[in-house]
């Protein structure tokens, strides 16, 4: 689907109230980029790849447009008049076979591992997301207890033990650290997922005690959990030794020229971006136990970055 100015407006008028004034600023300068002569050059087609990922980014549902990418990306768009924006809704596979290409692509939810930075190009850290962690029925806890080390999960060890499956999404990176521990997993140890709502219908599998062990983003669990009148109380969640509290999300653009260059104006934008604003939608979706932790680190993360 393509953005033309009537569908930019509307991008930008969801974004929330936190951000309005930024909103305000950069809705001028795409007013001035509309209004350029017809001899002007024709503009650069800049090609967003959007997936439903809750709660990042929502497509679909009665919390459609809430994620903080969905409120991210008008900033963005806004912010690049240089560009012609076109939006496309693609699966995980064929936002990497795009990114692969010799395209004009950009993702605006990734995460950075030294093997895609061969091909994509990554900006600075967007947002901060709370880590991935094993998720179990309240139930099924002991099945974690002999691999706990302080409170988080061993997970290599619980890996090359091999008695309980790990229920992963096919294809998805959790990080560097983890997808090391994920490639070195011994046959049979990871249940993975390859279909669109992998980690919903992973955690029916668990629900159905066709599995015990599942690995995610807790916000994400969370979210894909109520879609299925899953209740909080009914979980637990468990970090994962060595991969810390938080890592942060990037947008990444097709390793090319066009590409290399649009990160470059990215990289601008992002060190001006309402970062607590937005921060604030992304603590709305944790339990409140992790919020004012979330929201402090944060701001400290993103002022930091602003400074350098």
């Amino acid at each position: 689907m393509k953005t033309g100015p009537s569908k930019l407006r509307r991008l930008l008028s969801s974004a929330s109230h936190n951000t309005r004034h930024w909103c305000a600023v950069a809705a001028v300068g795409l007013s001035a980029g509309l209004a350029s002569p017809v001899w002007a050059q024709p503009k650069e087609t800049l090609i967003w790849l959007l997936r439903d990922l809750p709660p990042t980014m929502i497509l679909e549902g009665p919390k459609k447009g809430q994620g903080i990418i969905d409120h991210m990306l008008p900033l963005l768009i806004a912010g690049l008049p240089q560009y012609e924006h076109t939006l496309m809704r693609v699966n995980r596979a064929r936002a990497m076979q795009m990114l692969h290409e010799e395209s004009f692509t950009c993702d605006p939810s990734l995460v950075w591992t030294k093997e895609r930075e061969q091909w994509i190009t990554f900006s600075i850290p967007a947002f901060r997301a709370v880590s991935n962690g094993l998720v179990v029925r309240k139930e099924d806890r002991s099945v974690l207890e002999p691999f706990l080390i302080d409170g988080e999960v061993d997970l290599a060890a619980l890996l090359i033990n091999g008695q309980k499956k790990v229920g992963v999404v096919a294809e998805r990176s959790y990080g560097e650290v983890l997808d090391t521990l994920l490639k070195q997993a011994p046959d049979g140890a990871l249940t993975p997922h390859y279909g669109n709502d992998a980690l919903g219908s992973l955690l029916q599998m668990q629900r159905l005690g066709r599995l015990q062990v599942v690995l995610g983003y807790w916000p994400e669990i969370r979210y894909q959990a109520q879609q299925a009148n899953i209740a909080d109380d009914e979980l637990a969640f468990y970090p994962i030794k060595g991969t810390g509290k938080y890592l942060s999300g990037h947008i990444g653009c097709s390793s090319t020229a066009q590409g290399r260059q649009a990160i470059s104006a990215i990289n601008q934008l992002l060190r001006t971006l309402p970062h607590e604003g937005l921060d604030r939608l992304y603590a709305d979706w944790l339990d409140p136990q992790r919020r004012k932790d979330y929201l402090e680190e944060a701001k400290a993360f993103f002022e930091h970055q602003a400074g350098q």
